[in-house]
């Protein structure tokens, strides 16, 4: 009788996952575990829960991400996941539990972080960390995870709740989808590096693990009536607590493959007008504003709508299915007074037309008729598109409006924010997030510099919806040449005031000097002429903590996107720093440790390390993200190689019953 050690299967699969690996990158993104000395299930005997708390006042949330690293082995593990977060968040907290000690994490530069969680892991001490990636990416790390233990981080953030279109709304990033970096290995998006993957001896490498499960409760105070409580995302149980509500999931968990959105809805006699949160400290009072100007109808406005749909690999299944919904649904809204164009784009772009024509019933048949045509394809090249959007003839007598349709799966932000802020002349850019996980913050940041607005569409039964409220928005001239005047000495952001279009509000979040009482907005539109006075001295009004950390956040922002357009870099990390470490948060420059202060690992024993996939956005195929189609041929004529060698390998050991019993191992 064979031993399981001298079977000839379990030797195929190292043959097959060596070939893999001599191709990292692709054996990671197929979720491959390896271990040399067999067959071990490291799935199971590793695993991770994410559990997120969620508390809603007014327009602010403070939210508590809990993970739990459970280690059913019998070796001394780190676990390693990469955590998205909404972009605009202050991520201010880390506490690590091992057993009955709580640790609190603690705020130090990048790189000295980085090297404090790499002396505690050879040390043998458990050691967790946090960092940053990107603005709404970063990874978790925990290290010296002993055999039968679970150790428990928790990630505190807050952030602004979002009104639009008469609703409110939270975003919870789940997963992402892979950037695309024209066909070259993935880059690190971060300012400041080395990050602490890059720091040697921390582990032995086994591979990737199964994406977690999630699971979370939201607790609610609105502060008014509501009329609904929904999510677009997710089957949720909604429960009313006196003047709160606990929402919860309908299962106890779910898979991490889509990003969780809340939506609640005030009743109609309780339209909000205006809030004013603050958080006093010793040396200022802060304060985050939200007005919402009045509307009133208009005279139409004809417009040039420039229609740029992304059909990339990234957007196979769903996501494709959305887009083109969403597109034929702008194009039969199309007015007789309108011009339009369709572009679409993946690694190359083509258009229906040379230029913008008139929205006869023949053009929007035949633009119809291209975009039913569509399959995803190739890789996500979106700069030249865009270039051509803003480049087109334009008509005098006709108001530009470049709608881009995308699940923002691109890695040149930089340089495509830089061309849009600078060469879209006076024409304005929406942002539609298609998908289950879009890039919320390269869409949010694009439809910024370009003066436009920002959707989502989760679900191919909210593309009319959606679709029908973006045209609302591109039919309702925008409230422009928005002014502001603040105390003497305030310091606000964002510096310089978006136009606002239907159903958008204007937030600000203040810094103001001790008796700083009284700031006054104005702008104008077509026929309206607006003006309001906001009261910020307000003495009444009860501290909200959380408020600083997003003015300093806001702040960082700013500066980190000042680097794009020519700031020194010394100058502007010494400012991030400063901010940072002042407000206790992370950023490009900073990162959370915590450290146990007792060696647990026994200096004899190995330190491995396991990473956690995320799990493919759901409705999406994984093989086909960021890819050009000579890619993903490359990859599968690799992946079958790969095969094939490890059939050579069975061929020559035998098959069972016809090769000689090996010794045992």
């Amino acid at each position: 009788m064979q031993s399981p050690c001298s079977h000839p299967f379990p030797r195929i699969l190292r043959a097959l996952g060596a070939c893999l690996l001599l191709f990292g990158g692709f054996a990671q993104a197929e979720g491959l575990s390896l271990r040399a000395q067999g067959a071990d299930d490291w799935r199971s005997a590793f695993a991770l829960e994410t559990h997120v708390d969620l508390r809603v006042r007014g327009l602010m949330a403070e939210v508590r991400v809990r993970q739990r690293f459970s280690n059913a082995s019998d070796e001394w593990m780190e676990g390693r996941y990469r955590l998205p977060l909404p972009d605009e968040a202050a991520v201010g907290r880390l506490r690590m539990q091992v057993g009955e000690r709580l640790i609190e994490g603690e705020v130090q530069e990048k790189r000295q972080a980085a090297a404090t969680y790499a002396a505690a892991a050879s040390e043998g001490r458990t050691a967790s960390l946090v960092e940053r990636e990107r603005p709404n990416l970063f990874q978790t790390r925990v290290a010296n995870i002993g055999p039968g233990e679970t150790v428990e981080i928790e990630i505190g953030y807050w952030q602004k709740v979002r009104w639009q279109d008469g609703r409110f709304s939270l975003g919870l990033p789940l997963t992402f989808v892979t950037p695309y970096h024209g066909g070259r290995a993935e880059m690190d998006a971060e300012l400041d590096r080395p990050r602490s993957d890059e720091v040697p001896g921390q582990g032995i490498a086994l591979g990737m693990a199964a994406a977690p499960k999630f699971s979370l409760g939201v607790d609610l105070e609105a502060g008014l009536p509501l009329a609904s409580i929904e999510s677009t995302s997710h089957v949720i149980a909604v429960r009313r607590e006196g003047e709160r509500y606990r929402v919860e999931l309908s299962t106890p968990q779910v898979d991490s493959d889509r990003d969780f959105e809340l939506q609640w809805t005030p009743q109609p006699s309780a339209q909000p007008q205006q809030a004013l949160f603050v958080e006093d400290r010793a040396d200022a009072r802060y304060a985050f504003l939200t007005l919402i100007p009045p509307t009133r109808p208009v005279t139409p406005v004809p417009r040039e709508l420039i229609l740029v749909v992304d059909n990339s690999g990234s957007m196979h299944g769903a996501s494709m299915q959305q887009a083109k919904a969403a597109v034929d649904r702008a194009l039969t809204g199309l007015r007789a007074l309108d011009r339009f164009n369709v572009i679409r784009f993946d690694h190359g772009f083509d258009s229906v037309f040379p230029q913008p024509v008139e929205a006869s019933a023949a053009n929007v048949a035949r633009a119809r008729s291209f975009v039913q045509a569509l399959n995803a394809d190739g890789g996500t090249e979106m700069l030249a598109p865009l270039i051509e959007a803003f480049a087109m003839p334009a008509t005098p007598s006709h108001l530009r409006q470049v709608v881009l349709i995308t699940d923002g799966a691109i890695s040149n932000e930089a340089q495509l924010l830089n061309h849009i802020e600078h060469g879209r002349g006076d024409a304005r850019l929406f942002a539609v997030g298609i998908g289950s996980a879009p890039n919320a913050h390269i869409l949010r940041r694009m439809a910024e510099v370009g003066r436009g607005a920002q959707v989502t569409i989760r679900r191919i039964e909210d593309v009319a919806d959606v679709t029908d409220r973006l045209l609302a928005k591109l039919g309702q001239p925008a409230l422009r040449d928005l002014k502001a005047a603040w105390p003497e000495g305030a310091e606000a952001f964002p510096a310089q005031l978006p136009d606002l279009y239907l159903g958008e509000p204007l937030q600000v979040l203040l810094r103001l000097p001790q008796g700083g009482k009284q700031g006054r907005l104005e702008g104008t539109a077509p026929d309206l002429s607006w003006r309001a006075e906001v009261k910020l001295g307000e003495p009444r009004l009860a501290s909200t903590e959380g408020v600083a950390r997003l003015w300093a956040a806001a702040r960082i922002a700013e500066l980190e996107d000042s680097l794009r357009q020519g700031a020194s870099a010394d100058e502007v990390r010494a400012g991030v720093l400063r901010l940072a470490l002042e407000h206790g948060l992370a950023s490009a420059y900073t990162s959370f440790v915590a450290v146990d202060r007792t060696p647990r690992r026994p200096e004899a024993a190995d330190l491995a390390s396991l990473q956690f996939a995320n799990a493919v956005p759901a409705g999406s195929v994984d093989f086909a993200a960021g890819a050009t189609g000579f890619e993903r041929s490359l990859r599968l004529a690799l992946l079958l190689g790969a095969i094939a060698l490890a059939l050579l390998v069975w061929q020559r050991e035998g098959a069972p019953g016809q090769r000689r019993l090996l010794a045992q191992d």
